[in-house]
C-alpha cells in the first residue's frame, strides 16, 4: 500500500497521546511566569519610582509658602508673591512684574523662604553660644 507500516504506527501512536490527554507541552503557569516577571521588573523599574516622584511634587506643591523662588514647567524664575486659593499662586516675575499661575506648572522650588528663615535662626543660636 501507500504508507508503510513504520509510519503507521508512528501516527497511532500520537493519536492516541491526544485522545488520553497526556499533557503535551509545558502548562500555562510555565508560559505565564516569563510575562508574570516582566510586568514586576516594569512595575519596579517604572511605576513605583514615578508615584514617589508625583507624591514629592504634591507635597511641594502643598508646602509653597510667600517668598519662595521658583521654577515653573515654561522656564520662568519668580518669586511667590500670594497664594491664592488651593489652585492659583500670585508670582512675581521681575520687579512690579506679576502673573497668576496654577501650583501643578510649578517644577523646582530652588529657594524657600521657610529654608532661610531657618538658616538664619541656626546662625544666630551659634553666634550666640560662640559669644
Amino acid at each position: 500500500m501507500f504508507i508503510s507500516p513504520a509510519w503507521a504506527s508512528s501516527a497511532q501512536g500520537v493519536s492516541d497521546q491526544l485522545m488520553s490527554g497526556a499533557p503535551q507541552g509545558p502548562g500555562f503557569m510555565v508560559t505565564m511566569l516569563p510575562l508574570l516577571l516582566v510586568f514586576i521588573v516594569f512595575f519596579m523599574m517604572v511605576i513605583r519610582p514615578q508615584n514617589k516622584r508625583i507624591e514629592e511634587h504634591r507635597k511641594m506643591i502643598a508646602n509653597l509658602q510667600k517668598g519662595d523662588k521658583v521654577v515653573t514647567g515654561g522656564g520662568l524664575v519668580a518669586t511667590v508673591k500670594k497664594l491664592v486659593g488651593d489652585e492659583e499662586v500670585i508670582l512675581e516675575i521681575a520687579p512690579g512684574v506679576e502673573c497668576l499661575s496654577l501650583r501643578q506648572t510649578i517644577m523646582t522650588v530652588r529657594d524657600s523662604a521657610h529654608m532661610k528663615e531657618v538658616e538664619k535662626a541656626q546662625k544666630r543660636d551659634a553666634a550666640k553660644s560662640k559669644g
